[in-house]
């Protein structure tokens, strides 16, 4: 019979040994499954010593005291952190090691899910035929990634795959960063089918090659062993660990049921008329009036007459749709008069600037001085709508609002993910920048007399449950400009 739970580690066909360690096991009183895929790194034997320790101290805290189950795992994987800093600090070969995981317990009674994660290891659920991919790659590529920057067939093959951001070993002091850890919790189902897995499975095997193994009526231990196979099969670069988790309950599935129908025999005609009865079911029964039908006979009269008051008719009606036809031609013109009237009239500095961005070939624009003149008045918001777009200007530039303009300097749409703008200064408006859940950087950026210097506008679907959080501003303030790299 298969378990509900499988755990298997490949070296793959590169490497020599195998860095990677995995949990897929019941905690003491088997109320609890622990998932977990962990993957060292760091050179020698460091990374494995690395992934031991994560390990052994997940394994430690979730088989303790019990307490809520998001502050145990959080707590498990700041210590394995502190640890492994530790021997770090004992042996110079093992300097570079850490190691990143993803971490799954399964309460199987009340059919939920806890994660926890840090690094690029994976956390996958299967539902009715649907692979999703729970977990952030906390990573450059896995981000454009996960933003849709990239496709998944670029990331698995871009040459800063395995950079990743966050790690147990980095020296960060996780502890103190609510943050750091990414922790979760999900519903898992009856017929759900959970996934964990390294890099090693996910640079080499696509989303849907994935699914396709994972829908298979087959064992976990089979599901496992074919996917590692899979992985190998496209080069095996690197170790490959998975570890599977079904809730291998019977799904709840409610066959619907069709209304009965009652037919009555119809009720003899009343008359000959329209009976209309009320019957204590509150059914309406309606006979038809059966007798013959007297067409009345009309005499024909005057049919010349007739015909001439008919095209006299006729003009009048064309004529009266003419005339309204001519005011609605006469009211919008006079309309388009009033509305261009009232619109500001773009200057040539502005007019230049908002053009240069919209034929844009490529994702980066240099302003020189040769090009534009600080400073550049506005009499209308300049519109980013660029999916990637940096605007650098080689010495700085002011960017200032009209006098008798009051609107924002950049409407950054929605269409433009990413926007980086270095050595600007915005004066006199009323907001500077206007984002719309956006990923802004600024670097040298001044805001000189605007009331408010950014405003962000998130649009979240309706009806939909909503998780995440909005994190703290990374902007940073100096009283001197950072040097200039480029």
């Amino acid at each position: 019979m298969d378990r509900n739970y499988f755990g298997l580690t490949d070296t793959g066909k590169v490497r020599d040994n195998n860095e990677d360690t995995f949990i897929a096991e019941t905690t003491a009183t088997n109320d609890l499954v622990i998932a977990c895929v962990i993957d060292g790194v760091g050179g020698y034997s460091g990374g494995e010593i690395a992934s031991g320790i994560a390990r052994q101290s997940i394994l430690q805290h979730l088989n303790s005291q019990r307490k809520d189950l998001s502050s145990l795992m959080k707590d498990a994987i700041i210590a394995a952190d502190e640890q492994i800093m530790i021997e770090k600090h004992k042996v110079k070969e093992h300097e570079n090691m850490a190691c990143v995981l993803t971490l799954a317990v399964i309460d199987l009674q009340k059919n939920q899910l806890h994660y926890a994660h840090v690094g690029d290891t994976r956390l996958y659920l299967l539902r009715d035929g649907s692979l999703i991919k729970i977990s952030k790659d906390q990573s450059f590529v896995g981000f454009m990634e996960d933003s849709g920057r990239l496709t998944e067939e670029q990331a698995m093959s871009h040459p800063k795959r395995n950079e990743i951001n966050k790690a147990l070993g980095f020296g960060a002091k996780i502890a103190a960063q609510d943050d750091y850890i990414e922790i979760g919790q999900s519903p898992f189902l009856p017929g759900d089918l959970l996934l964990l897995c390294s890099d090693g499975l996910s640079d080499m095997v696509n989303k849907q090659g994935i699914t396709d193994i994972l829908i298979k009526k087959t064992t976990l231990q089979e599901k496992a062993t074919e996917l590692i196979q899979a992985a190998n099969n496209n080069g095996g670069r690197d170790n490959i660990t998975v570890v599977l988790v079904q809730n291998n309950k019977q799904s709840l599935v409610h066959e619907a049921t069709k209304p009965s129908v009652k037919m009555e025999k119809p009720k003899p005609a009343v008359n000959h008329q329209a009976v209309a009865t009320s019957t204590p079911k509150q059914e309406i029964s309606i006979q038809r009036d059966l007798s013959p039908t007297v067409i009345p006979v009309v005499q024909k009269k005057n049919t010349g007459l007739v015909a001439l008051l008919s095209v006299l008719c006729l003009i009048l009606l064309t004529f009266s749709l003419y005339m309204l036809w001519q005011n609605h031609i006469r009211a919008n013109s006079i309309k388009q008069q009033k509305l261009s009237a009232l619109q500001p009239i773009r200057n040539a500095q502005e007019t230049k600037l908002q053009d240069t961005i919209n034929k844009l070939i490529g994702n980066t624009l240099i302003i020189s001085d040769s090009l534009f003149k600080s400073p550049i008045i506005l009499n209308e918001d300049i519109h980013f709508n660029k999916d990637t777009l940096f605007i650098i200007a080689k010495t700085p530039i002011i960017i200032r609002s009209d006098s008798a303009y009051k609107g924002s300097a950049v409407s950054i749409k929605p269409i433009s993910k990413y926007v980086y703008l270095e050595n600007i200064t915005f004066e006199n408006f009323p907001t500077a920048i206007l984002s719309q859940n956006n990923v802004l950087q600024l670097k040298n950026i001044q805001f000189n007399n605007c009331i408010k210097s950014i405003e962000t506008t998130y649009t979240l679907p309706p009806n939909k449950y909503i998780n995440g959080k909005i994190p703290a501003t990374t902007f940073k303030i100096d009283s001197l400009p950072t040097p200039v790299t480029h």
